[in-house]
């Protein structure tokens, strides 16, 4: 069978300024989102990520905000956001088509389907990047986790998303993306990723905010919220992060969270955090040595 390409425009037949977002967002800038505050540094590396149609890699610890800034983009941009969640056992292809073999087995055995068994093409289901290659809309695509997957994997994935096509071998043709996506890549920094992977994206560490930083975020979500219990309970918070020996530090969601929890609780009193009282340190702490661990610090400091 002669190899065919499917009718997708090659992001080297793109014209200058190919990713056009939806009409009137063209030369919007990012600012971060309803529920997303950044700091200057980060909403520069995201303009210019997507302006130079290059994936922008995030590392930093659990809890930065490093998958949520690609909610805020897409909210930002008005684009349906696409995930791919990374595991370790992940192949490539995967992540572009699926072949139901399964499916077409069946139906043949059957024949009880509308699909035309002798059709293999009915049977090729899209992964994450094969959608975000098929779609008529530019969309952005997160690629959440990157460093669990081998380097193979990694260098083979950005092969792909550098050429924007991929071939499907069962049918003998080539996808081609309709738009190049804004591309989202994090990284936990659980293991190195390899230096051609680094040199094909721009990069930023996302750091653990200051308090500062901290309350402008939590303004964000309690925007009517008890200024003693804001500074009380960051106060507290950031103490909390300070116990040596814990595992899984509580990150701003579980910050949220606790927060949500004390505000619930109708005889909650913000002078129990000030004389150092912390409830609900199961809302903070996930696993049982940190939350003993906390829960014996807590009796030996006063906030």
């Amino acid at each position: 069978m002669t190899k065919e390409s499917l009718s997708f425009k090659a992001q080297n037949d793109l014209p200058s300024g190919s990713g056009n977002m939806r009409e009137g967002n063209e030369n919007k800038k990012f600012t971060g989102g309803s529920k997303y505050v950044l700091d200057d540094e980060l909403a520069k590396i995201v303009n210019i990520s997507v302006a130079l149609e290059m994936p922008l890699l995030l590392k930093g610890e659990p809890g930065t905000g490093k998958t949520m800034l690609a909610h805020a983009i897409s909210e930002a941009f008005q684009m349906r956001l696409i995930v791919l969640n990374v595991k370790s056992s992940m192949k490539l292809i995967d992540a572009l088509y699926q072949y139901d073999t399964l499916t077409r087995l069946n139906d043949s055995r059957f024949g009880d389907s509308k699909r035309d068994v002798s059709n293999i093409e009915e049977y090729i289901r899209m992964g994450k990047i094969g959608q975000a290659f098929v779609s008529g809309e530019r969309v952005v695509l997160l690629i959440d986790e990157i460093d669990k997957a081998d380097t193979d994997f990694q260098d083979d994935m950005l092969d792909v998303l550098d050429q924007m096509e991929f071939d499907i071998i069962e049918i003998d043709k080539t996808i081609q993306a309709k738009q190049r996506p804004i591309i989202v890549i994090t990284s936990n920094a659980k293991k190195d990723l390899s230096d051609p992977f680094l040199g094909r994206c721009n990069f930023h560490h996302i750091a653990f905010p200051e308090p500062e930083m901290m309350r402008k975020i939590l303004e964000v979500h309690f925007s009517a919220i008890d200024r003693e219990l804001l500074d009380s309970a960051v106060r507290t918070f950031y103490r909390l992060r300070e116990i040596k020996g814990i595992e899984k530090k509580p990150a701003t969601r579980e910050l949220i969270n606790w927060i949500r929890a004390l505000r619930a609780d109708p005889d909650f009193k913000v002078k129990s955090l000030i004389k150092g009282e912390v409830p609900y340190l199961g809302v903070l702490y996930k696993k049982s040595p940190d939350y003993f661990a906390a829960q014996n610090a807590i009796g030996r400091f006063r906030i």
